[in-house]
């Protein structure tokens, strides 16, 4: 297709005055740089929420905003983490060898703050920050199944099949996978089945049970139900807290306090 002469003739002035005029240059750059800028700026914005998360969501949030969020993953149980500062016990000699026997099942007691295993690694944290949930299933393991499975052990098994869940704690299906595959039978709870539970306690069984923020947590934390009383009262052991452990709860406080939206067939995990 032909180009009419007078048409180039106009074309080559109009680029011409563009190249001559300032203000025309000015905007053909702006023009031409502003899609690379923007393409630039979108792949900084990437990297920065990639390699820092927590950084870039509080970009999102601000001041109560954000606190909010906090209070509500606390408030739901979805951080499994024990401040080192919060330590109930200390580590030493005297969480070792525990067994409580005023149970219809004995139960060997660990504490996720024992010296042997606290600084140990699970996952990017340790098990003292965040093993709740491979200490609670290694006492119902090593008190149901005849096998000592202690929490470095439970720890590293967790970790290797995918059960760690990196800046919060482990999966709840931990519980219900590991106690199968340790040879435990399962069953579920929820907080609407008190019956259940105290049939389950008064029968031999225990329950593994994760908890929201109250009397056990700030945040989230996985315990044993290990008995109950004549008069009603339920026994634990919890991992973080062996004087917790030592003392008789009220149903409904458990049950007040366990997480109404726990995942794989949660709060209450029924294992014999």
């Amino acid at each position: 297709m032909a180009i009419d002469p007078a048409t180039l003739k106009m074309a080559a002035k109009a680029a011409f005055a563009v190249l001559t005029d300032e203000d025309a240059r000015r905007k053909v750059a702006i023009i031409a740089i502003a899609p690379l800028a923007a393409i630039i700026l979108l792949i900084s914005l990437f990297f920065y929420i990639l390699t820092m998360p927590l950084a870039a969501l509080g970009g999102f949030f601000e001041g109560d905003n954000l606190d909010a969020v906090q209070v509500a993953r606390a408030d739901h149980g979805y951080d499994q983490f024990l401040d080192p500062l919060e330590y109930e016990d200390s580590g030493d000699s005297e969480l070792s060898d525990i067994v409580f026997a005023d149970g219809v099942t004995d139960v060997v007691y660990y504490n996720q703050a024992d010296a042997r295993w606290k600084n140990e690694p699970y996952g990017l944290d340790t098990i003292g920050a965040a093993g709740c949930g491979p200490t609670a299933l290694a006492m119902a393991v090593s008190s149901l199944s005849g096998a000592i499975v202690d929490p470095l052990q439970m720890s590293r098994w967790a970790y290797a099949n995918g059960y760690k869940c990196e800046g919060s704690g482990s999966y709840h299906s931990l519980i219900p996978d590991g106690a199968r595959h340790f040879g435990l039978a399962v069953d579920y709870a929820s907080s609407s089945d008190p019956q259940k539970i105290v049939n389950a306690l008064a029968s031999g069984k225990l329950i593994v049970a994760i908890m929201s923020k109250g009397h056990f947590t700030k945040n989230g934390h996985f315990i044993v139900l290990r008995g109950v009383t004549s008069d009603g009262k339920i026994l634990v052991a919890d991992p973080s807290s062996r004087s917790r452990s030592e003392q008789e709860w009220d149903l409904p406080t458990i049950l007040d306090e366990a997480r109404k939206d726990a995942g794989a067939g949660g709060p209450f995990w029924i294992l014999e």
